[in-house]
């Protein structure tokens, strides 16, 4: 794909004034949300689901949140993790800003692995994980267990900056990330999807 046309479809969506500022201090706080295009890829799911219950894995200052409850059903309820309570401030913040009530997310501070395993079995339509990359297996265990047939688990950062894709590249975090795609695709209870939007996004469903 030629960069002209991957900038047009990454921007084909436009962001508004309230997610710009989220996205602005998540800068700000040296955190690096999920781009535009990536955020309309989850909104859109969360909306074809008519999406209820969410999780997402990195909370960061709630661009994704933002786009996440944007498609979900107006009564859904989005459960957020983050280790840093600072974050969750700033997007608890955003959320206000785009009139969502305060019922409808349910912020958690912590670690994802300890806070995941006290989540409900099967209660959920759609898990969304951009947190520790070296941690994207177990968040793939963990979802595979808290997800509803048929629901969805997507990953951010799939590609890597351009990390995955040469072999040459052995970090832990290009290796796991590698690893996990390589899961995923042989999953026989997963149906997977690798979409070349941002920085990569890894949507598997759940069969």
């Amino acid at each position: 794909m030629k960069p002209a046309s991957w900038t047009y479809a990454e921007e084909f969506i436009g962001e508004d004034d309230v997610l710009t500022a989220a996205r602005g201090r998540a800068k700000e706080v040296g955190v690096a949300p999920i781009g535009s295009g990536g955020g309309a890829v989850l909104r859109f799911l969360a909306s074809m689901m008519n999406a209820r219950a969410v999780v997402e894995i990195g909370t960061g200052t709630g661009v994704s949140g933002l786009w996440l409850l944007r498609g979900m059903a107006p009564d859904g309820v989005l459960t957020t993790v983050d280790t840093e309570a600072e974050h969750q401030r700033l997007a608890k913040q955003a959320f206000s800003e785009a009139g969502i009530a305060p019922q409808r997310v349910r912020l958690i501070p912590g670690a994802a692995l300890d806070v995941l395993p006290r989540l409900t079995d099967g209660h959920y339509d759609l898990v969304f994980a951009d947190g520790d990359k070296t941690e994207y297996a177990d968040y793939l265990s963990e979802a595979l267990r808290l997800l509803k047939p048929g629901g969805i688990v997507a990953f951010d950062n799939a590609l890597w900056h351009d990390r995955v894709a040469d072999p040459a590249q052995r970090d832990a975090e290009t290796v796991s990330i590698r690893e996990l795609g390589k899961a995923v695709r042989e999953h026989e209870s997963l149906l997977p999807v690798l979409l070349p939007i941002g920085d990569g996004l890894l949507v598997a469903k759940k069969v």
